[in-house]
């Protein structure tokens, strides 16, 4: 990939970019680290399925959500590199306070810390590759970023249970969370921010606000892709433990499981997704949310043939695709919420779609599936929360409507 303009540089976009995915791969290593370790920290502090769904969810969703905006908006105006900076070392330093917690609110403020450093690392990061590379590259380059999901939870789990099995789970979260403070340093010499144009100027937040309010199409994507989120983050949460109760697999055997998946499916779905909007994006704008609307539409049969598999290898290979399925939408929807404002609205704009996407896909998805299972619990016993996971998956219909009735409009409001 090259650069759009040849503007003087410290480091060349695509160094800035993996040094974003590195920082994106702990991001996600830290968010989604507590879901392979769920089992233990349930059995040791005393927790339900309910307040552990809350652990995944709410807790770090309320102030991860309410203050990417701000922060969004802060590294329109102050520096991207700097808030994403400031950000990793903040949400580093409480995921290694995690593993020093004795009781379900200890952990609740601590997870509360985790999201309030994650709020200031995306939507700056979204603006930074935008502003790196050129309209027809910006899919791709956003999706190479978006791998640091995959690989983030990939690393989680794998570390995870490694750590947990040789040591327990508190050191996970101890090692892992000083891992991502030893990563600040290096990201803010690779990473700087660009002086403004002259003419730029400071735009209003409210006008962002307007501008995008007024908009149906950033509705109808942002509800779209929250619908998809609220299921993909509730199975990331809670298929660990899914693995571990249904089919019998040690915790070691579930890292191994969940990291093969996200390293194997994922990181081609996230990529792939990214490809094909560059292709198809640049004859038709409608084609970012219709990618988007074939993934989710083929999740929903995958993933309930999948959850019913017999025996853990066959679920293994049933979950590959709809594994891959799951990241496909994230690098053309992304990109088109770049293109429904001005350059310099990117940052502002992309904390306000994170504001809706994980506002209810984040702060439900694990919550409503862990409810679920306690509902279905009486009759269902151990089989209660696979019987949720596919409840919730249905959402995906949802999602596929959303983005479909999205993608016409895209057209119209694409600026740039």
């Amino acid at each position: 990939m090259q650069p759009a303009s040849p503007e003087t540089r410290t480091s060349s976009p695509n160094a800035v970019l993996g040094m974003l995915l590195v920082v994106y791969t702990f991001n996600f290593l830290d968010r989604q680290i507590l879901s392979i370790l769920a089992k233990p920290v349930m059995a040791e502090l005393d927790l339900s399925y309910t307040q552990m769904g809350l652990l995944g969810g709410l807790a770090f969703s309320l102030l991860f959500t309410t203050m990417a905006i701000p922060l969004g908006v802060l590294a329109d105006r102050r520096g991207r590199a700097k808030v994403i900076g400031w950000s990793l070392a903040v949400w580093s330093g409480f995921t290694a306070l995690c593993g020093a917690v004795t009781g379900f609110w200890q952990l609740f403020l601590c997870r509360l810390g985790v999201g309030i450093g994650e709020a200031g690392g995306v939507a700056p990061s979204y603006a930074l590759i935008s502003e790196r590379f050129p309209p027809e590259q910006r899919a791709r380059a956003l999706a190479t970023y978006s791998l640091g999901i995959p690989m983030g939870r990939a690393a989680g789990a794998l570390l995870g249970a490694v750590i947990a099995a040789s040591v327990n789970w508190r050191a996970a979260f101890v090692l892992l969370g000083v891992a991502g403070l030893l990563v600040v340093w290096p990201f803010r010499r690779v990473v700087k921010d660009q002086p403004q144009p002259a003419d730029v100027v400071a735009v209003p937040v409210m006008d962002t606000f307007r501008r995008l309010a007024a908009q149906p199409t950033f509705w109808l994507i942002s509800l779209g892709a929250a619908t998809g989120s609220l299921v993909a983050y509730g199975l990331a949460f809670w298929i660990p433990t899914v693995v571990q109760q249904n089919y019998g697999l040690t915790l070691t055997q579930t890292g191994q499981f969940l990291a093969a998946q996200q390293l194997i499916a994922g990181s081609f779905g996230m990529y792939a997704g990214g490809v094909l909007a560059d292709r198809i994006g640049r004859g038709d704008r409608a084609g970012y949310a219709r990618i988007a609307a074939l993934g989710y539409l083929l999740c929903f049969p995958l993933l309930f043939i999948a959850l019913n598999a017999a025996s853990a290898t066959m679920l293994f290979v049933l979950l590959l695709l709809p594994s891959a399925l799951i990241y496909i939408w994230l690098g053309p929807v992304v990109t088109a919420v770049q293109h429904l404002v001005p350059a310099n609205e990117r940052a502002t704009a992309s904390a306000c779609f994170l504001f809706v996407n994980n506002g209810i896909g984040l702060t439900l998805g694990s919550l409503v599936i862990g409810s679920l299972a306690e509902h279905f619990k009486p009759d269902h016993g151990v089989d209660a929360l696979r019987l949720a996971c596919v409840s919730v998956s249905s959402l995906y219909l949802l999602a596929t409507l959303l983005m479909f009735l999205a993608a016409p409009r895209l057209r119209r409001a694409w600026l740039g």
